[in-house]
């Protein structure tokens, strides 16, 4: 037995733990009426424009992400991706009634949103699950190549936040960039190819 390996007990306690906390940190940046990278921030964005629930179009948008994952990553992989995202979007459905934000300043907002949905990311990335996404491309190119999953992540954040420019005010895009800085450096500091070998 590899001694290295999660057990099932210390996954779904990361898959808990990592879902919940990027749905806190959705609701934040939401409630600031800001966005971040990846899918997350493309769900919120569609979100605004359309009035759905985040949480639903979190989960819709990463479908097609399940072949790539299974594909690239395998079937494990993939199971854990997908229960991560019926978590998710569970939680996103439901944190409305646990957690009512009436006022949050859009700084704290940007940088502890991005910040905590960062580390939901990572206490996934380490249980090999994600949030779908570009997410699996990144975790894909870090282990097969040796490209810092956090570079790819924050590439790929670059272009959704910019996309967010039509859609909210250029001030909260200035904060939803730092958002998705704050987001890709936890990333880029604490999952390193190499570095952690909990798989």
């Amino acid at each position: 037995m590899n001694p290295h390996r999660h057990t099932a007990l210390e996954d779904i306690h990361a898959l808990l733990i990592g879902s919940s906390f990027i749905a806190v940190g959705l609701t934040l940046l939401k409630a600031a009426g800001l966005v971040t990278g990846g899918v997350a921030g493309v769900a919120l964005i569609v979100s605004y424009l359309s009035g759905w629930p985040v949480g639903v179009v979190f989960f819709v948008l990463n479908l097609p992400f399940y072949v790539l994952a299974q594909r690239t990553l395998g079937w494990m992989f993939t199971f854990k991706t997908l229960v991560t995202n019926l978590l998710l979007a569970g939680f996103a459905w439901a944190m409305p009634h646990w957690l009512k934000v009436t006022g949050v300043d859009p700084i704290f907002a940007a940088i502890f949103g991005g910040t905590i949905v960062g580390m939901g990311i990572l206490a996934l990335a380490r249980h090999r699950s994600s949030v779908g996404g570009i997410g699996v491309l990144a975790l894909y190119l870090q282990e097969r190549r040796g490209i810092s999953a956090g570079k790819v992540q924050m590439a790929a954040d670059c272009v959704v936040v910019a996309t967010a420019f039509f859609t909210i005010s250029f001030d909260k895009l200035l904060l939803s960039i730092a958002s998705a800085v704050a987001l890709s450096a936890v990333i880029i500091a604490n999952h390193k190819p190499g570095r952690y070998a909990g798989y």
